[in-house]
């Protein structure tokens, strides 16, 4: 099954005893996430999708924070 999030495809798929998703970005100014295949041990396919979702959002936060720190960074480099 597929979903959608943040701009990224979230593809889930039962292995086993547990639910294995697949993250890709769908569009060209988002980051692959570090391991696009992500296993999760959760039972239920609904808790697979919110733990992908979690890593989508620290991907994405961690990138608004290095953003961040490197035009403070420029900035001082310009009145230096």
């Amino acid at each position: 099954m597929e979903h959608w999030y943040r701009g990224y495809q979230i593809e889930t798929r039962r292995e086993w005893s547990s639910w294995c998703v697949s993250v890709y970005p769908v569009r060209p100014d988002l980051p692959i996430l570090p391991r696009s295949t992500l296993h999760t041990l959760a039972s239920q396919e609904a808790d697979a999708v919110v733990e992908a979702k979690r890593n989508i959002d620290r991907l994405l936060t961690s990138l608004d924070v290095s953003c961040l720190a490197s035009a403070r960074d420029l900035g001082k480099e310009q009145h230096d």
